[in-house]
């Protein structure tokens, strides 16, 4: 435990989580609250409309000069303060006014203010109430409705209950007194009275009412307000709930992963051979002190790497000067000499003194390659024809191979962007490393693709074993029927290559020749933009 809150970037996580979840709970209890608020405005609109409705559809059924003593009669059945105005003199905003003229009701609660259009009218029907909404309302809205539908026809009632905007009034007439009443009930409800039922466990209420003059109930209810969140505000509650933990998670997490991102990326370029790239460290935390301990690692590579490239570079250039000596000396005894076993001997010593020298030249070439890669030095590029490159080296190696056949396939002329030297000096490598397995015939095939260039180089030898294709390009390695003297080369020729390749972003491949037996050697080289 001690060590998890030691570790910066863990505590750090966990306090934001904290954080997070803090958030979530103040949403949640913000969202519950709206809810409720949302719920209660429903509950106030349900409980409103059916006397509003009632109302509106009286008043608009009722001659202009006769709604003042309508509007007097409502006002006493329902004990509320009504006016009728036009709904242009009313003090509304625009998605009020939405709402009247799609037919809703508008509820402002302490005090109550209820306010609903006439249909088909211009007319606005306002209601205030002073206390809050009691059984009074509902007993007066049920009576009025009652004696409504006394004088309406038979065949005209349903259509009249269905045209009411009921709201949480579910309403339906009778033809039989309902079970379950009392004596005394039955009694209120022959003298005019309306009849109230509660049902305690669901606190739900019915209420009864007979039409005057008639055997027929008009039953409204039962009535209750919800206990539980409607399906549709629970859903968006818990999908946003949902978006704004995993919006916050993905933050948290975010911060860390482009963190451990930079550390990939510094250490994918150090493994390229950019051994100057160091990680930026912003923090005392885990995090940076894995970036600190990165950059030592990196900082003692380069400097071991770097050693060796100086001790490389200096045993090759002190080499230079004994060998010149010693080939100075053979030329002297060969000019004092006639013997034909000496001068034999001597030639054999000066080809060996040659070999020495090719040896110290690709020692420090592969040197000068690393030192460039490991520093991050850029190459000097320039615009390369590879055509004409390819010819330069056929040119310069088929006077030593007069036995093999040397084909460059036609096509058109491929320009790069690279160094020039090191190019060459790789191609020639790999055309080199052909001819000394080649039986008959090296093939070099140029390819202009999009966004690279691509060289094959084929010979018709006996290939390289697919086990054998990952050592061939370390210093001085070789296969083991290429260590005869006859064969030629040091090992280092293929680990110029990839170095080359790598300074140019590129690389080297292996495998077989599809077209000729052998082995095939293709150089991959992305295209550059020119510098401004």
């Amino acid at each position: 435990m001690r060590r998890v809150f030691s570790s910066g970037s863990f505590l750090r996580f966990y306090v934001l989580l904290g954080l997070a979840l803090l958030v979530m709970l103040a949403m949640v209890l913000a969202g519950c609250s709206f809810i409720e608020q949302v719920r209660r405005e429903d509950y106030r609109e349900q409980l409103a409309a059916l006397p509003m409705s009632l109302m509106t559809r009286r008043l608009a059924d009722t001659p202009v000069e006769q709604r003042g003593g309508l509007l007097d009669r409502f006002s006493e059945r329902l004990d509320l303060q009504l006016t009728l105005l036009p709904i242009a003199d009313a003090d509304l905003g625009y998605f009020e006014r939405s709402r009247l003229e799609q037919g809703k009701i508008l509820v402002a609660e302490d005090p109550w203010r209820l306010q609903q259009r006439l249909p088909e009218s211009n007319q606005l029907l306002q209601a205030w109430l002073a206390d809050d909404w009691s059984e009074h309302q509902w007993h007066g809205s049920i009576s009025l409705l009652g004696d409504w539908l006394a004088v309406t026809p038979l065949n005209e009632r349903e259509s009249l209950i269905e045209e009411l905007r009921s709201g949480s009034w579910p309403l339906q007439l009778l033809a039989t007194v309902p079970d379950r009443l009392t004596a005394e009930q039955q009694t209120l409800l022959v003298s005019g009275g309306i009849v109230t039922q509660l049902v305690s466990d669901k606190l739900s209420i019915t209420l009864l009412y007979q039409l005057p003059g008639e055997s027929a109930w008009l039953q409204a209810g039962p009535i209750s307000r919800g206990d539980t969140l409607p399906l549709n505000l629970h859903l968006p509650l818990l999908v946003g709930l949902m978006i704004v933990l995993s919006l916050i998670i993905y933050l948290i997490m975010r911060s860390i992963e482009e963190r451990m991102a930079r550390l990939e990326l510094a250490a994918t370029r150090i493994a390229s051979g950019r051994l100057e790239t160091r990680v930026k460290v912003e923090s005392g935390d885990f995090l940076g002190r894995l970036g600190m301990a990165f950059n030592g690692m990196a900082n003692q590579v380069q400097s071991l790497l770097r050693g060796q490239q100086e001790m490389i570079r200096a045993v090759s250039h002190e080499l230079r000067t004994p060998v010149a000596r010693i080939r100075f000396a053979v030329q002297m005894v060969e000019d004092m000499t006639d013997q034909p076993a000496i001068r034999r001997q001597l030639q054999g010593i000066d080809a060996d003194i040659t070999e020495l020298d090719e040896l110290v030249d690709e020692i420090l070439t592969y040197a000068r390659l690393g030192g460039e890669t490991i520093n991050g030095a850029e190459l000097e590029t320039g615009l390369v024809e590879c055509r004409a490159m390819a010819e330069r080296v056929i040119d310069t190696l088929s006077p030593l191979h007069e036995g093999l056949t040397f084909t460059l396939l036609q096509g058109g002329e491929v320009e790069l962007l690279a160094e020039p030297r090191y190019l060459q000096r790789a191609l020639q490598n790999l055309v080199g490393n052909a001819c000394r397995h080649a039986t008959a015939q090296v093939v070099v095939r140029l390819w202009d693709e999009p966004r690279l260039v691509r060289i094959d180089v084929e010979d018709d030898g006996p290939g390289i074993p697919p086990e054998a294709r990952a050592d061939i390009f370390k210093p001085f390695a070789r296969l083991d029927d290429s260590r005869a003297r006859s064969s030629g080369g040091y090992g280092l020729g293929l680990s110029i290559v990839q170095k080359v390749m790598a300074s140019h972003g590129g690389s080297v491949t292996v495998d077989n020749s599809p077209h000729l037996g052998g082995a095939r050697f293709t150089l991959l080289i992305p295209r550059r933009d020119p510098p401004a």
